[in-house]
C-alpha cells in the first residue's frame, strides 16, 4: 500500500468515513465529522501512521486533505502514488 493510500485511509478511519469516500476535497469544519476533537485524533493518527511529530504550526495549518499532503511531505514522507 502506498503512503498516499495510507494517508487517505487515515482520514477515512479517523473521520468515520466509508472505505470508498473521496477525501481529496475534505476541509476542516466543512465536513460534519471533522471538528476540533476529530482534528486532534487525526493529528495523532497521522503521527503514529507515518512515525512523525507534527509541529504546532503544522497542526494549526492542516485545514484540508490537500494541506495535509504538503505537511506530511514536509516531514520527509514520500507520498508518491
Amino acid at each position: 500500500m502506498s503512503n498516499f493510500s495510507k494517508l487517505e485511509d487515515c482520514f477515512r478511519d479517523t473521520l468515520g468515513l466509508s472505505a470508498d469516500a473521496d477525501v481529496k476535497n475534505l476541509a476542516y469544519q466543512d465536513h460534519p465529522s471533522w471538528d476540533s476533537v476529530a482534528h486532534m485524533r487525526l493529528v495523532a493518527a497521522l503521527e503514529t501512521r507515518f512515525d512523525i511529530m507534527l509541529e504546532t504550526d503544522q497542526i494549526l495549518d492542516m485545514s484540508s486533505f490537500t494541506k495535509a499532503i504538503d505537511i506530511i511531505q514536509a516531514c520527509g514522507v514520500n507520498l508518491d502514488a
